[in-house]
């Protein structure tokens, strides 16, 4: 079912004076809780493959591309930083339908995510990846034997990654732009806070967005959504600024900003506010013509195949010289045929030999 909901954009400059670094868990406020990467079953559920954008995350999703948050911004020539090694970014893509943002980069990756497919992700277990803040106050609210907990503000920033498990309860749509420039929300997982995790039951606070989302599909762990919102503000009465909070239960509290809060009725079941990440599966589409697309900044590399309708493969021995647009060869035994892979518009002008070397020319 697609729901319309209040929600907040998890950048830290909305709620937190510093820029905020973990999520937040149902079990324990330990700051040094999983901060290290997971192991048992949620060995290589994606820890590795979180590298640092700014204050936030992306996941490298090819050799040269991370994805992330479109709300998050950035410029061409900023770095990101994944397991120590800087990569410059030299291109972005933005997603028409969605936040997400795909960054292109100088160098290659080493490994990078493989993206979940199913259209099957509600009930399933998941991983998910944040610098977000750390558990703040309790948020309680006033009943007959005193105040009944509903959750936990956002706390301090501590420039910490963190891992936490929860599962998908549902599908919704954002109902507001990703962002200031008029861009859609497009579809989102939606992932309640209702302590029924384990102890790894996580929310999301400010600086979470562009983290991963992972689910094991049963070949591995793969890519299912970007970090992207949260529910509320919140509010113990019908006045005043309100808070960001990670709360498992809505029931009594007052919800929506500033000068217009509604509460919520208070019933016996708990009603968890969630956290939202914007779904891969319905943007592969997108994903993959953003991956297949040539640029200026693509090295030319020199293909052959026995037949002119291929199979085509990299030449191992080519050398190119991109300043005088040579490629240089050794001389093949057999017919081979030739193409370019690299940047848009280029094309072989000419061949020959020459002491036993095959040189091609090309423009």
């Amino acid at each position: 079912m697609i729901e319309n909901r209040t929600r907040l954009i998890l950048m830290a400059a909305l709620w937190c004076a510093l820029p905020a670094k973990g999520v937040i868990f149902f079990s324990t406020a330990d700051p040094d809780y999983n901060t290290t990467a997971p192991t048992g079953e949620l060995a290589n559920s994606g820890w590795e493959l979180q590298g640092n954008w700014g204050y936030f995350l992306g996941t490298p999703i090819s050799s040269k591309h991370f994805i992330t948050a479109k709300h998050l911004g950035g410029v061409v020539g900023e770095k990101f930083i994944l397991n120590g090694t800087e990569y410059t970014t030299v291109a972005y893509f933005d997603d028409p339908a969605s936040d997400l943002r795909i960054w292109k980069v100088s160098g290659r990756f080493p490994a990078f995510a493989e993206l979940y497919s199913g259209a099957d992700e509600v009930g399933k277990n998941l991983a998910v990846f944040g610098r977000g803040t750390q558990r703040g106050e309790e948020v309680g609210v006033s009943g007959l034997l005193g105040s009944v907990r509903k959750g936990w503000q956002w706390g301090l920033a501590d420039g910490r990654k963190r891992w936490g498990e929860n599962q998908v309860g549902g599908l919704a749509s954002s109902g507001r732009n990703a962002d200031t420039t008029g861009g859609a929300a497009g579809d989102l997982l939606r992932v309640p806070f209702n302590a029924r995790g384990g102890l790894n039951e996580a929310h999301l606070s400010a600086g979470d967005s562009g983290g991963g989302v992972f689910i094991d599909d049963g070949a591995g762990w793969k890519l299912a959504g970007i970090n992207f919102t949260v529910d509320g503000a919140y509010n113990t009465s019908d006045s005043g600024p309100g808070f960001a909070a990670a709360i498992f239960d809505e029931g009594g509290l007052y919800k929506g900003r500033e000068s217009n809060w509604t509460k919520v009725p208070d019933t016996v079941a708990d009603l968890p506010g969630a956290f939202y990440a914007t779904r891969i599966s319905v943007r592969l589409d997108w994903i993959t013509s953003v991956l297949a697309q040539p640029s200026a900044s693509d090295p030319v590399v020199l293909q052959s195949a026995p037949a002119v309708t291929g199979p085509y493969t990299d030449e191992p021995s080519a050398s190119t010289n991109s300043d005088l647009r040579l490629i240089t060869l050794p001389q093949p035994s057999g017919h081979r045929f030739y193409r370019l892979r690299g940047p848009p518009g280029l094309w072989i002008t000419e061949l020959k030999v020459e002491g036993g070397s095959l040189i091609l020319r090309y423009e």
